[in-house]
């Protein structure tokens, strides 16, 4: 150990003391040093300054290292007050904030909670209402299978009765005719029993039967909906700041978080392209990972694989051109036909209309995640847009208004495409707008997102839109042949313009998150990976 260490180690801010700075030698080559801790009015505990009372060093010791303990402990105190400033400043700071945090957190929480019981009890009561509906119908249509039996039964009860009070009758007549003897009346006798030969038809008692599907309970939970996970949330305000494993919260940033999930390409590929043969080409919908659906402008809807070979051609039942499609759940396809004011379903070749409006004018539609179908229809005098949530022919929700009573949506164009999110958010481009408008399921408005901000002088025009597994939101954007894909809190991530994307208007996606984009001016229809 060389002499700088052992003082250091021996240095005691309590009371002055004598040290030997060198062990090593027997004798005393080295004079004692003492090292004198100085406080005064002005000084703090921290700001302690050394007093080298004498030192020598004998030649024995000349290959030690040696410094000068006033300097050394100058520099200390640096440290000290480098310390001192980051716990005051920062350190401090933070936990303090840290602390005012936490109670308010426990009050958003318990908000939280209940508004969630509540909107789970609503939903509850929903799907009470629908089970109790489907009894209702099926109750309705025994009682209504058991009047018409009744009714049928009545008149052939009857009818037998009748015929059996006849033909009492005619027995009576002739045994009475038999025991007269009188060879004129009987010489006129005509038989009747072909007449009665034939029993009435008597109606079958056919017994309806109820046969009561297996009860489920996952499936139940699956078609009810999920209560995501439950996340921490320390520093939820400041989601920047890194965690530990064991769950502490570093007041430092992380320069470059880890992406997660799937990871955007910085120059998408395009994979295939399928020729519709359409003049114009509007929309492009997935039936499965193999078929896609496509209408244009004009009456037609056609099926094609992806290998482009066409499937089926169904001719809207109106001859009008349809609106807006969407593939259900079930895999039928739903479309909309402004002029008739009607939402209708193709199934193989037959086309059913589903609803018929009064007073509204149908656009955009969409399957939802609990398979409902949601539209966007503008009422006949152009003044009001909505949203209504259909289940089956139901109308379930209408979304029109924000908190403050104003219109959500703008009533200057009626394009109004839309889609849902996979966090059940309700997206619509706003086409007249100029702005995709994002709503809670329960209809609460979240955000606007309006294009790029370092682009404010453009104006941005939304065409139609979806959403990928990872709940990113692709807009097309017709007028600039480009796609915007956004976050599901409306930031913007990247645009997809290359592929040669001429007019992009309809987009869908499959399973895998391919993108299939409709060219309104070249009718065709191009898929593209974009992600890793």
């Amino acid at each position: 150990m060389t002499c700088v260490k052992i003082a250091q180690r021996n240095i005691s801010p309590k009371s002055p003391k004598f040290i030997e700075l060198c062990p090593l030698s027997n004798s005393w080559p080295l004079l004692n040093a003492q090292i004198t801790p100085i406080s005064n009015a002005n000084s703090t505990v921290n700001n302690v300054t050394c007093q080298f009372v004498h030192s020598v060093i004998s030649k024995k010791h000349k290959h030690h290292d040696v410094v000068d303990i006033l300097e050394n402990c100058q520099k200390k105190q640096e440290v000290l007050k480098q310390d001192l400033e980051e716990f005051e400043k920062s350190i401090y700071t933070r936990y303090q904030e840290a602390a005012s945090k936490i109670p308010q957190q426990r009050v958003n929480r318990s908000k939280n909670s209940q508004k969630l019981k509540t909107t789970i009890q609503n939903h509850g009561d929903m799907l009470h209402k629908e089970i109790d509906s489907i009894i209702q119908e099926m109750q309705s249509k025994i009682d209504d299978d058991d009047a018409q039996y009744l009714a049928l039964s009545d008149i052939r009860e009857k009818e037998i009765k009748r015929n059996i009070s006849q033909i009492s009758e005619i027995i009576l007549n002739l045994k009475s005719l038999l025991e007269s003897g009188n060879v004129n009346i009987v010489s006129k006798y005509k038989s009747r029993n072909q007449e009665f030969r034939m029993l009435p038809p008597i109606p079958k008692v056919s017994i309806p039967n109820f046969q009561p599907q297996k009860i489920n309970r996952k499936e139940l939970l699956r078609q009810f909906g999920s209560l995501t996970k439950l996340s921490k949330e320390e520093e939820e305000e400041d989601n920047d700041d890194a965690e530990d494993e064991e769950g502490y919260i570093s007041i430092f940033k992380e320069a470059n978080p880890s992406p997660k999930g799937k990871t955007l390409l910085d120059v998408p590929k395009l994979i295939t392209e399928i020729d519709t043969g359409y003049g114009n080409l509007f929309g492009v919908s997935c039936l499965g990972d193999e078929k896609i659906w496509t209408r244009g402008g004009d009456k037609m809807l056609k099926l094609y694989n992806i290998s482009g070979e066409l499937l089926k051609s169904v001719q809207t039942k109106s001859g009008n051109n349809p609106a807006d499609m969407a593939v259900t759940h079930r895999g039928g396809l739903v479309y909309t036909d402004r002029n008739e004011r009607s939402i209708n379903l193709v199934r193989n070749t037959q086309v059913q209309t589903l609803i018929k409006l009064r007073g509204w004018k149908p656009f955009g539609v969409c399957s939802t995640i609990s398979h409902d179908i949601l539209v966007s229809m503008q009422s006949d005098n152009g003044e009001e847009v909505k949203i209504v949530r259909y289940s089956g022919i139901t109308e379930k929700q209408i979304i029109q208004w924000d908190e403050q009573g104003h219109p959500l949506y703008s009533n200057r164009h009626f394009f109004k495409y839309l889609c849902e999110n996979g966090n059940l958010d309700i997206c619509v481009a706003d086409n007249g707008a100029n702005a995709v408008v994002v709503v809670s399921a329960a209809g609460h408005f979240r955000f606007r997102y309006t294009g790029i901000q370092s682009k404010p002088q453009k104006l941005f025009f939304p065409y139609d839109i979806t959403t990928d597994s990872q709940n990113r939101i692709l807009i097309a954007e017709t007028i600039e042949s480009n796609i915007h894909l956004v976050d599901k809190d409306g930031h913007f991530l990247h645009h997809i313009d290359n592929c040669n994307l001429q007019s992009p208007w309809g987009l869908c996606l499959d399973s895998r998150d391919n993108l299939f984009v409709a060219e309104q001016c070249t009718g065709k229809v191009k898929k593209i990976q974009y992600y890793m």
